[in-house]
């Protein structure tokens, strides 16, 4: 593979500086700004500043998600989760799927201009867009870009309907645009949690906001209106579905004000499997034999241990008034791979 290293000079009154000639500029990524900022929150991350080609991507119908249309002004991400399932997307950009998909993040720079105008295509009908379904689009990288404002933006000009799902209280910054768009058409507004655990939460997503703080978030949007959906998720295996941490994650969910509450069971795709599995080793060992059993078949835990999960989340939601619980029925959540997609074991 042939590398092009690139430059470019800093913005005026931009603090971000151009990377040197490391790290080098993949050929997926030609026209690409290589850019760094010298702050705390972005040591050690290399931001490739793009101008996409298009910004709605069609589904393909194979993906079996109950959305068709999604947009995604991010690759990579800094939130470091090690399960993440979106991991393998970018070896796609001839970056591994462990600390690049960390530390070097495709920013979309003209995400909303470019949304505007497909909108307002011919062929556009108006279809449900979800976003945060691949990389979070509320991950660091929004405090100092800001995509998000002018596609919500677009979508209210144009009364598009949209769901959001993150992990991110950045979100909260969008909350006077994000009533507006409800305004003019149907917009749902979905947080990711799932466990409270801290020490597991600095262990295994390292670069989220704290599972309290994002249901102080839920509490914010469901005070404003919205009914807001917990994904509960991923349930981690031997390490958050004890019956005490989905009891005192499902009471939490409720006591902040969410509307429902879906559980979802650690699922481990290519990329995610070997990186999380690197992980499990190194801060859980004696847990590899059950994973190895758990995942032998493939990326998705055995049907009857996401039952059984599933119940339990059921029960405790019932107890607690969220009765609209679901099965891993979630707007946005990732449904399983067809066996012939799933891996052999960890």
């Amino acid at each position: 593979m042939r590398w092009e290293n690139l430059t470019a000079p800093p913005v005026e009154g931009d603090p971000g500086r151009a990377a040197p000639a490391t790290p080098p500029l993949p050929l997926a990524l030609p026209e690409a700004v290589v850019r760094t900022f010298d702050t705390p929150d972005f040591a050690g991350m290399t931001f490739y500043e793009i101008h996409a080609k298009s910004i709605l991507n069609k589904v393909p119908g194979t993906s079996r998600v109950p959305f068709e249309w999604t947009i995604n002004p991010y690759r990579g991400c800094s939130h470091a989760c090690s399960y993440c399932y979106a991991r393998n997307t970018h070896t796609y950009l001839d970056f591994d799927a462990g600390a690049d998909f960390d530390s070097r993040v495709v920013v979309k720079v003209n995400a909303g201009e470019l949304l505007r105008r497909e909108l307002a295509a011919p062929r556009w009908r108006g279809a449900h867009v979800a976003m945060g379904t691949n990389v979070d689009c509320y991950q660091r990288a929004e405090g100092r870009y800001r995509l998000m404002p002018p596609i919500i933006e677009a979508l209210r000009d144009f009364a598009n309907p949209f769901s959001i799902l993150t992990k991110g209280t950045l979100i909260q910054r969008d909350l006077p645009l994000l009533r507006q768009a409800a305004e003019a058409a149907p917009v749902n507004v979905s947080f990711s949690v799932g466990f409270l655990d801290e020490q597991l939460w600095r262990s295994v997503e390292s670069g989220t906001p704290s599972p309290h703080r994002r249901l102080d978030a839920v509490r914010r949007f469901a005070d404003a209106g919205f009914e807001v959906g917990v994904l509960m998720a991923p349930i981690l295996p031997g390490l958050s579905d004890s019956d005490e941490s989905i009891e005192a994650t499902v009471a939490a969910i409720a006591a902040a004000g969410a509307a429902s509450v879906t559980p979802l069971a650690l699922h481990l795709r290519p990329g995610a499997r070997e990186w999380y599995a690197r992980w499990l080793g190194r801060e859980h060992p004696r847990l590899v034999p059950r994973y190895r059993e758990l995942f032998r078949a493939g990326a998705y835990a055995p049907q009857f241990y996401q039952r059984e999960l599933t119940a339990r989340v059921r029960i405790a939601a019932r107890r607690h008034g969220l009765i609209r619980s679901g099965a891993g029925e979630h707007r946005d959540a990732p449904q399983p791979a067809p066996a012939s997609e799933q891996l052999s074991l960890l």
